[in-house]
């Protein structure tokens, strides 16, 4: 159970880390707008996130026992997704589409805020996929313990709060002096961290499987 609760509020943190589309608005509406309307915008992102999430852990469980007889090469697959979608995370500069807001327009309504993050963070199918290749490769979510995959699901969600808390928290803090390459050398460090997950999850997931028929311990 502990360990669901902290691979949840990882992935929670890894899928929501990557200052694409989602993260820019949440800076920006901080920047522009305040602290609530930042966070706002996470929680929009959160339930989106959610939904995938969920659609995916169900995808999962439908073929568990694929999974289960396929493991290796499935975590295999997984990783090097990882891999690739860290490579593109350490290659975006997401600085370069913050605008400045007119300050004479009126704050945002808290539910036009909500509304516009969870569609925009809905449209990016690739979140799906991200869970389908953590799921693969942490291997907590399962349809024969329900009460731990909720704990795991839920967990994700308090670690994709965490995540937009902290931002929207953070960039309040130091609103007046905010840098924006910031946010590309940020990229850079989390898509190396990916890159580095993949590559460690790819070699364990090669070793095991072409050792397994040799009863060596697997890494």
């Amino acid at each position: 159970m502990t360990s669901s609760i902290l691979y949840g509020i990882l992935i929670g943190i890894l899928v929501s880390a990557p200052m694409g589309p989602i993260g820019v608005l949440c800076i920006q509406r901080t920047l522009n707008e305040g602290r609530k309307h930042g966070l706002l915008t996470g929680v929009g992102a959160m339930l989106s996130d959610m939904v995938y999430a969920i659609i995916a852990g169900l995808g999962m469980g439908f073929v568990v026992e694929f999974i289960e007889n396929n493991h290796y090469p499935i975590q295999i697959l997984g990783s090097l997704v990882l891999l690739v979608f860290g490579y593109f995370v350490s290659k975006s500069n997401p600085a370069a589409n913050l605008k400045k807001q007119d300050e004479t327009k009126k704050a945002t309504p808290y539910w036009k805020i909500l509304l516009s993050s969870f569609f925009l963070n809905l449209s990016n199918i690739g979140i799906f996929f991200f869970f389908i290749a953590m799921f693969a490769r942490f291997t907590f979510i399962s349809p024969n313990n329900v009460k731990e995959s909720f704990v795991g699901l839920l967990s994700i969600s308090v670690g994709i709060l965490l995540w937009w808390f902290l931002v929207s928290y953070v960039v309040n803090k130091v609103s007046t002096r905010f840098n924006p390459r910031a946010l590309m050398v940020f990229n850079r460090i989390l898509g190396y961290i990916l890159i580095l997950i993949g590559i460690i999850g790819t070699i364990s997931g090669i070793y095991n499987w072409i050792n397994l028929r040799y009863n060596i311990l697997p890494i």
